[in-house]
């Protein structure tokens, strides 16, 4: 019985040490979408940054209910996204032109928590650009559903954002080992 006890009281210290962590990293990412750092040639928000390091510090499962629950709050119509509320708010939002890239948010941070990145410093590279490429696939893949794949989409949906994704993808792969260090931590403190 003393047993069960205390079973019962490490999972659910357990349960409110991850809705602590997965709320603290939601409002990191919104955070990370509202602001904007003058860049070549759009400004550019740190947001692909934060859900990759969602990713590696949580790890897949974790990382992705993290981005999961993102979108949930984005859909009740909490102000997360990038340009909300000014672009609208809740589904309307995700079913606009940026819905696509918000759907490979998910699949980029359970990739980059599926990820061995304990190699060198271009093969973390090589890691993060196949992390990151869901949110480009499918946010381009929606751009053409919404407005023809007759359209540049690549133009509008890729070309402007690869400088900053070129400085954000050095910026973790140098970052890696202390990012791997904190999801060490991570892990053995829950």
């Amino acid at each position: 019985m003393l047993e069960q006890k205390i079973l019962n009281k490490t999972i659910l210290n357990r349960t409110i040490v991850y809705i602590l962590f997965i709320f603290f990293s939601t409002c990191l990412l919104a955070l990370s979408s509202k602001i904007k750092i003058p860049f070549y040639p759009v400004p550019m928000t740190m947001q692909t940054f934060v859900v990759l390091s969602i990713g590696i510090i949580f790890g897949p499962r974790l990382g992705l209910i993290t981005l999961g629950t993102y979108l949930l709050e984005g859909m009740m119509g909490i102000p997360v996204f990038a340009g909300t509320p000014e672009k609208g708010i809740g589904l309307s939002y995700i079913l606009g032109p940026t819905g696509g890239y918000l759907i490979g948010y998910m699949i980029s941070a359970f990739l980059a928590g599926k990820i061995n990145f304990q190699r060198s410093f271009w093969s973390r590279i090589a890691m993060l650009i196949f992390a990151i490429s869901p949110i480009y696939i499918f946010g381009i893949f929606w751009l053409g559903i919404i407005f023809g794949f007759d359209k540049p989409l690549f133009n509008w949906g890729l070309n402007p954002f690869i400088l900053a994704e070129i400085f954000k993808i050095l910026l973790l792969a140098i970052l890696m080992p202390k990012l791997l260090l904190f999801r060490k931590n991570f892990s053995n403190k829950i």
